[in-house]
């Protein structure tokens, strides 16, 4: 069974460890209890997304960055072996119509 929080934890942790950072300097950047950030990264914890963008900001990657690892490696985990690596038009014309390649 794949465990999206799991997955969650070791994408922080290894986009912390890229960044050089300890657990202590980035659960304080995020006002985050260091156990609690420890737990999250470690699996034992679910992170509200209020947490995780705390956590993505701490780790100046964005939220969209730390949930494309994440669901490109449950894609990984699942089989598959072709998946999308753009974002639609239509989508990104909904957010922001001035990024719209048409």
């Amino acid at each position: 069974m794949i465990l999206v929080r799991q997955e969650i934890g070791d994408v922080l942790r290894d986009f912390r460890l890229q960044k050089g950072r300890t657990l202590r300097q980035v659960a304080s950047r995020a006002s985050v209890a260091l156990g609690y950030l420890s737990e999250v990264e470690r699996g034992q914890k679910e992170a509200s997304s209020e947490i995780l963008a705390s956590v993505a900001d701490a780790l100046d990657v964005p939220i969209s960055t730390i949930m494309r690892e994440v669901g490109d490696r449950i894609s990984v985990i699942e089989g598959i072996q072709v998946f999308p690596d753009v974002v639609p038009d239509d989508l990104v014309a909904s957010i922001e119509p001035e990024l719209s390649l048409r």
